[in-house]
């Protein structure tokens, strides 16, 4: 660690006694895969930033209960080490909830199998869990802070709580927990530029910020009106947004107007980009929005951010710097890690396997009456296939599923029936049986729990109440946890069948390592998996068409692509190109 310096926020906020302008942009470390963080930290610095701001999500580093990771992709501790390397300063906001159109906010599905729990408020059983979570990352980051010599300027305290409620008795809680476990710096918080939502998010000794994406000087105007003397501030400065599946293109964002309220916020105060790097929802990990039903988040977090997905400097980046040239000299920097975009060309399918076909070798089944929800089967993401067998003849006039979320197919006797989503559901569509007995699977899709608003407490998956057959509930289920957290385990020797769910494996030859783009056209809704590692979900319906799979996560020699499908559309081909397609 450097020698510690004296960082304050009063009137205006200074450094070692001298104003200090904070310039800052969000890159997620959990969005990026570690290798590539010194070189987004890297062009963060040469855009003419002199901040990190960074989430820190519970779900990251606690996703079973009381297993805890900060290794790898997790490694909270090298990203703040690379960025004081870097000279960089960073802004830290420590959870428990995150929002950021990430799985669940950043919470830990496994809340959500607590008696008695109660998200985001003064309730003794969520705070016992953050608690414990706190006992091991604070630790970690406390010798991070810029009074212990390291790069982190202050702590945000929870996030955009005055658009979610109003217990001051919880935020104090929070606070009281940090300063308790060795925090010193200040704390800040960030809300909507409206005073019920500053004034609800507000914590007593807080620096409040505020969030918005345009019209910077009546911003500042309005915010100024309510936080009195304390200085000026955009914590998320809204210079893109994201994509959700469905939408008929990829969203951009005029910057012109951008780039007219940076300048009045920097004339009048600081400013963090959000995002300034958005990076990828690798995994499972996009998060959901409810507006009257689940809008699912795109795999890709671009953003249309100043660096887009793959770290290309973009036009935006280019004129954000221009404005920041006249509030402070741009630094010189080296980029370091070297970065090629590069395309493969073409993949034939060398093997497939249907779902069905090879279930045994992939989940053993649990047994209940009536059906479980993810949660209640200790599985945090992925598919649940419920199984039960009919035996109410030919003819079932009605199939409803009561508490599905968020995405059902169903199959009779082995051939799909039907796809549901979310607010379809409650549908009581029928179907004819072979026999008098048959089976009836529902393959069950969790498509990212919400992020944001009133519902987040609403979020189990799977089945949680039970399926109605003729009107009456229909008992006797096995349930198949499908995580995909493993598929080595699939069987490629156990049979196929067109029109149902399967994995498709190709094989790819590298000579040299580079980024690119897997184009999954031709392909239905799914899940791409490079080397063994979820890279995330296509579905044909866009606007995403390619999926980015980083240099690293390629090997020199022989990889392997594996595509599970759920929809029985696929292909023989797949496209590894140089260029994105967001849509």
């Amino acid at each position: 660690m450097q020698m510690s310096n004296v960082f304050e926020i009063k009137d205006d906020v200074y450094m070692n006694g001298e104003k200090f302008q904070i310039i800052s942009g969000s890159i997620h470390y959990c969005r990026v895969v570690p290798e590539y963080w010194r070189d987004r930290l890297e062009k963060l610095k040469a855009m003419g930033c002199n901040t990190v701001e960074t989430y820190v999500a519970w779900n990251v580093h606690e996703a079973k209960e009381g297993e805890f990771c900060f290794e790898g992709d997790a490694d909270i501790c090298r990203f703040l080490e690379i960025a004081q390397e870097l000279g960089l300063y960073v802004i830290l906001r420590p959870s428990p909830y995150v929002c950021g159109e990430w799985e669940f906010g950043g919470f830990p599905a496994w809340l959500l199998t607590k008696q008695g729990i109660r998200l985001r408020c003064y309730n003794k059983v969520y705070l016992d869990c953050v608690a414990r979570y706190y006992d091991k990352l604070i630790p970690l980051i406390v010798p991070y802070q810029i009074t212990n010599g390291g790069p982190i300027l202050m702590m945000q305290i929870e996030n955009e709580y005055g658009s979610y409620g109003n217990d001051k008795e919880y935020l104090n809680a929070l606070k009281n927990m940090l300063m308790e476990r060795g925090v010193t710096v200040p704390f800040v918080t960030s809300d909507g530029p409206g005073k019920q939502y500053m004034d609800d998010g507000c914590v007593e000794g807080a620096w409040r910020t505020a969030n918005f994406g345009s019209k910077g000087a009546e911003r500042f105007e309005t915010v100024k009106k309510i936080i009195g003397d304390q200085p000026l501030m955009c914590m998320e400065f809204w210079v893109g947004w994201f994509d959700r599946w469905g939408l008929k293109e990829h969203q951009v964002v005029d910057y012109e107007e951008h780039k007219k309220s940076l300048e009045e916020m920097l004339e009048r105060g600081h400013v963090n980009f959000y995002m300034f790097h958005g990076g990828t929802n690798f995994g499972f990990m996009n998060g959901s929005n409810y507006v009257g039903e689940i809008y699912a988040d795109v795999t890709s977090y671009d953003y249309d951010a100043p660096l887009s997905e793959d770290g290309q400097i973009t036009e935006k980046y280019l004129e954000f710097q221009k404005v920041i040239s006249k509030f402070r000299e741009i630094p010189k920097v080296e980029f370091t890690t070297p970065i090629i975009r590069r395309s493969y060309g073409t993949l034939r399918l060398e093997a497939k396997a249907g779902l069905f076909n090879t279930l045994d070798t992939l989940s053993a089944p649990v047994r209940e009456a009536m059906p479980l929800s993810m949660e209640e089967l200790g599985q945090n993401y992925g598919y649940v296939l419920y199984r039960s067998t009919i035996t109410r003849g030919k003819e079932i006039e009605s199939c409803e599923i009561r508490g599905g979320a968020d995405r059902a197919i169903i199959f009779a006797d082995g051939k799909q029936v039907e796809i549901r989503n979310d607010t379809e559901m409650h549908k009581t569509t029928g179907f004819e049986l072979q026999e008098e007995s048959g089976s009836l699977d529902i393959l069950m899709e969790n498509m990212g729990r919400v992020n944001y608003g009133p519902e987040i407490e609403l979020q189990k998956k799977g089945i949680t109440h039970g399926v109605l057959i003729n009107d009456t509930f229909h008992m006797g289920w096995d349930m198949y946890s499908l995580p995909l957290d493993d598929i080595a385990k699939v069987d490629y020797s156990r049979g196929y069948e067109e029109g149902m769910p399967a994995f498709y494996k190709f094989t790819l030859q590298v000579d040299e390592v580079g980024d690119t783009f897997l184009d999954t056209d031709g392909f239905g809704k799914g899940c791409a998996f490079v080397n063994g590692r979820n890279i995330g979900r296509f579905w044909e319906v866009g606007p995403q068409k390619r999926l980015y799979i980083p240099g690293p996560m390629l090997k020199e020699g022989i990889n392997e692509i594996v595509l599970f499908e759920t929809d029985g559309k696929a292909a023989d081909i797949i496209r590894l190109e140089a260029e994105p397609n967001l849509g």
